[in-house]
């Protein structure tokens, strides 16, 4: 018998509280930076089964709301009062995402009867691996990537698996750290599991069982009604990735989107294959990995933000992910630098959702948040120090009802900033920066959102600076409905001097004393036609440095004479702009209209149907081949309708007997 709506409403708002309580637990007891300022971690509450029901809305990361537990779960044999189970290998049960990544839940019970699980997960600043920080974009295989270990048992029945705890603690760079963040992790589900048996308590046993289906339910059911909301359609929208390897080629994610009535299906096929590098996202296949629904979620959040946060707004939807590529890799593909592009990932889905409701969707988020790491030596005491230290964030798109947010903003607003201080404490360095970018948010009726700088000193030889997440410096986030892409970012050693040196998308730095480093965020895209912006509104973000005279006068058409509006010049500047425009759905950078020049859409579609015929192996090679063979092409003899893919393809297929042999097999 279902719950009825009066007692499923408090039930859901105990379940809720419960999910945040376990939240704080852990924010006020983490040990690293990245736990207790950036907040990379999440808490909440599972069905026996393994679904997440409850999750908190103001602490933590949102990335893994209706995060499904159910693989790992069934990879332990039994569950009994007092056990803790543990896991960050990103190919056990496709829970974790990637080595950092240290998923826990305890068991329940209520009368040794299991009625859920706690739940939490962290990300470690460190867990070994091939360089600090454990996670670089140059690494191929996920032996590389730190420890690994499977679904396993830390407490049974309460006694502590005292020789697992040693093994990952003896393979991490600073075990300490780790050791703290993991405590923090088990007093959250601690709180979770009194929680849960206060809910008990109040409600019975029974309509705590039948209020968790109901929650699903509902959660399925609320997201069915924004999804009629919709009109039914395909809606189609591609973003990419800058390089899928410093100096390599650009990684393409494509996303068509299909509505209909009140289902979406999200077909990722036309995204790249799996590559030589640690981009991959690993799903196992999984029709709604939470990480191929993380924008699908932001999304509906956004048209309602009082739905429920929990599995069963995940059901109406079903992902398409063909094997072997970038968003279904095969095992040992490296994925540590799968938060890189998940961000990508989620601002496609939001382009995709956003051509479906242009007036009810943001325009493109920034997209990409450089997660700063310094390991080095405290000169005074000869220490190590490992130490996360900032994520460099871009700004929200604008939308119809205002500008997008400034810094952490859209997609990557869970991320919380760092004070300089508590930096400059824990880490040896200097902050010599840290604010907005001007002019960097995309012009429109309602401005992007603009990016934040970093600029600060190192003091130790031998310091690595590692910068993960670096992307935005070629394709940057779009604009929507006649509004200007964000500014690209950047990524300096010594700016502004005469050793200065322009590090690109390289996420890894070895430092010498008294270098800088100086990173900036990609800013968010513009909503509507700049001139349509309130010219008080474009005035007063020059008052407040936001936007520079020169940017108003060339975006907005905004004419500025002894810092008041030139009324009758603006006019007449905006009537010439208004004249001059086209009509676009989307706005591009400039880097993105000459690439897909080069690389349209015939050729792409030319390429993905060819790379899916290949087994995996050969996937990223021919990729790479056939890149560099349309690159040397004559612009004259490129035709761009795909044919030229197909027959560089088949002289390559010539060349290689090995790789005939191999589509013979296959």
């Amino acid at each position: 018998m279902r719950t009825d709506p009066v007692t499923l409403q408090v039930f859901a708002n105990h379940a809720q509280a419960a999910a945040e309580s376990m939240a704080f637990t852990l924010f006020r007891t983490a040990h690293s930076t990245f736990v207790k300022e950036t907040e990379d971690f999440t808490t909440g509450l599972a069905t026996p089964d393994g679904m997440t029901f409850a999750s908190p809305r103001d602490l933590g990361a949102t990335w893994f709301i209706g995060l499904d537990y159910a693989n790992a779960v069934r990879m332990i044999a039994d569950y009994r009062p007092g056990d803790i189970c543990i896991t960050n290998d990103p190919y056990s049960g496709y829970v974790c995402t990637h080595t950092p990544d240290l998923h826990m839940w305890k068991p329940i019970f209520w009368e040794d009867e299991l009625i859920a699980f706690a739940v939490s997960h962290i990300h470690n600043t460190d867990v070994g691996g091939a360089v600090p920080a454990s996670l670089s974009r140059q690494l191929t295989e996920v032996h590389q990537e730190g420890i690994r270990i499977p679904p396993n048992k830390l407490y049974d029945q309460g006694r502590l698996n005292q020789a697992l705890l040693d093994v990952m603690l003896t393979n991490v760079r600073m075990p300490e750290q780790n050791y703290g963040d993991l405590q923090a992790q088990i007093a959250a589900m601690n709180t979770g599991e009194r929680k849960v048996h206060d809910m008990v308590r109040k409600f019975g046993v029974d309509v705590f069982r039948q209020g968790v289906k109901d929650l699903l339910d509902l959660g399925e059911q609320q997201a069915r009604n924004l999804l009629r909301r919709i009109p039914d359609g395909d809606y189609f929208f591609s973003d990419y990735l800058d390089e899928d390897a410093p100096g390599g080629v650009p990684v393409r994610l494509a996303l068509n989107l299909e509505i209909r009535g009140d289902e979406a299906i999200l077909d990722f096929s036309g995204s790249d294959p799996q590559l030589q590098s640690s981009l991959n996202v690993p799903t196992g296949g999984a029709e709604r990995h939470i990480l191929l629904m993380v924008g699908y979620t932001y999304c509906l959040y956004s048209l309602d933000p009082t739905i429920l946060l929990n599995g069963g707004i995940t059901r109406p939807a079903r992902c398409v992910i063909p094997e072997g590529t970038i968003l279904n890799p095969k095992f040992p593909a490296a994925v540590g630098m799968r938060s890189m592009t998940c961000g990508r990932l989620q601002g496609v889905t939001i382009g995709a959702f956003q051509a479906a409701v242009p007036d009810l969707l943001p325009a493109g988020p920034a997209g990409s948040a450089a997660i700063m790491n310094v390991k080095t030596i405290d000169n005074r005491s000869g220490r190590q120090i490992m130490a996360s230290i900032d994520p460099i964030t871009g700004g929200a798109g604008g939308w119809s009802g205002g500008d997008g947010a400034d810094g952490s903003g859209a997609n990557s607003s869970f991320l919380k900033n760092t004070p300089g201080e508590i930096n400059e404490t824990e880490v040896p360095i200097k902050v010599l920066r840290y604010g907005l970018v001007p002019d960097s948010g995309g012009a429109g009726k309602h401005r992007g959102g603009l990016a934040t700088l970093l600029e600060f000193k190192v003091y130790a030889p031998n310091t690595v600076v590692t910068a993960r997440n670096r992307d935005r410096t070629r394709f940057s986030s779009w604009g929507a409905k006649g509004g200007g892409p964000g500014l690209t970012s950047s990524f300096w050693r010594n700016a502004g001097t005469n050793h200065a040196l322009d590090l690109g998308n390289t996420d890894v730095v070895a430092l010498d004393p008294g270098d800088v480093i100086l990173v900036t965020a990609c800013g968010g895209g513009g909503w509507g036609a700049p001139w349509e912006r309130d010219p008080e509104a474009v005035l007063f973000d020059v008052a407040q440095g936001k936007v520079s005279e020169e940017a108003a006068a060339a975006d907005y058409g905004l004419v500025i004479r002894d810092g008041a509006i030139d009324a009758t010049a603006t006019a007449a500047r905006r009537t010439r702009m208004a004249a001059g425009a086209k009509a676009t759905a989307f706005t591009f950078n400039e880097q993105r209209n000459d690439y897909e020049r080069l690389w349209t859409s015939e050729s792409y579609a030319a390429l993905t149907e060819i790379l899916a015929t290949l087994p995996v192996h050969w996937r990223h090679y021919m990729k790479r081949r056939i890149f560099a063979a349309v690159e040397q092409l004559p612009a004259s003899a490129r035709r761009g309708d795909g044919s030229d893919v197909q027959r560089i393809f088949r002289q390559a297929v010539q060349e290689f007997p090995q790789l005939r042999q191999a589509l013979a097999a296959e």
